[in-house]
């Protein structure tokens, strides 16, 4: 009797059985009839979307290229655009195949969010890097003055700029300054005009002096005679007369010319006893190619 029992239990046990993986194994079939097709389907998306994304990265770096963009700045942008097309593609693919992303989507969001607000200055520094290397307002090699300081530029890296001073100090500035505020760039053009404030004492021959600045430009070489230098007074003070004398150089002369000149002067007029006044002798340089209004 106890074997009949035994035996029943068993056979029951065992039909128990059948029947939940008959069940468990038409859910998989009908789950493979739903699903498969849409899984097929993402795989042959998410292949060709991939070839796509691949073929797009080489044609924009083709282009960057061909438009001269700074090659540190180009694999940085691939490299962007690659990372955010391939997201955008593996999320429609798996909402494409059934899968909820909203939740998925809705947490990266937060947490850009979270990491934007944290790094929201290092985001403005290298929003301004992009745009320096993308448009290029000063490159390596020229000198410039921002933030309060001038010096020619060492190296621009994404986040900051490094600019050595003529007393050869090196200075760090954030990009995000740069691409904010003015700067001003002396190597930009290749002609830079000098403009000498000459003070001279009352009863100094004032022709004499036009005279010996005009004989200045006239032999030296490294004046540009056009656009015209300009001689001439430029007001008169209870102090004594104020000349102007303005003239263009090329920017790779600047600083020889104008020493020599400043040397030419003192000598030319000591000889004609032209006397300055007590004033100080002012020198601005400025930079461009336009004529004398």
């Amino acid at each position: 009797m106890h074997f009949f029992l035994s035996t029943i239990l068993q056979s029951t046990s065992f039909s128990s059985k059948l029947k939940s993986l008959d069940f468990y194994l038409e859910t998989l079939e009908q789950m493979a009839v739903h699903y498969g097709p849409r899984i097929i389907v993402g795989i042959i998306a998410l292949s060709i979307g991939l070839w796509l994304i691949r073929k797009l990265s080489h044609g924009l770096t083709t282009l960057l290229m061909a438009r001269n963009v700074d090659k540190s700045l180009v694999p940085f942008v691939r490299s962007v655009l690659s990372i955010f097309l391939k997201a955008t593609l593996i999320l429609s693919v798996l909402s494409f195949m059934g899968f909820n992303t909203t939740s998925f989507i809705t947490a990266l969001g937060a947490v850009g969010l979270a990491v934007a607000l944290a790094l929201q200055g290092s985001l403005s520094n290298f929003a301004g890097g992009v745009l320096i290397l993308m448009f290029k307002p000063f490159r390596v090699g020229d000198f410039i003055e921002a933030g309060g300081h001038k010096g020619s530029v060492r190296e621009i890296q994404i986040l900051y700029t490094t600019i050595i001073t003529p007393e050869n100090k090196k200075v760090v500035i954030p990009n995000g300054s740069l691409s904010n505020k003015d700067v001003i760039n002396y190597t930009a053009e290749d002609n830079r005009r000098i403009d000498l404030k000459i003070p001279i004492a009352h009863g100094s021959n004032i022709m004499e002096a036009k005279k010996i600045l005009q004989s200045i430009v006239d032999s030296d070489e490294k004046i540009l005679k056009d656009p015209k230098p300009v001689i001439g007074i430029h007001d008169i003070s209870s102090g004594g007369i104020n000349m102007d004398f303005l003239f263009w150089v090329k920017r790779i002369n600047l600083g020889e010319v104008q020493y020599s000149v400043y040397e030419k002067i003192a000598l030319e007029f000591e000889k004609a006893k032209i006397s300055f006044t007590t004033d100080s002798t002012e020198i601005h340089v400025h930079t461009g190619t336009d004529k004398e209004d």
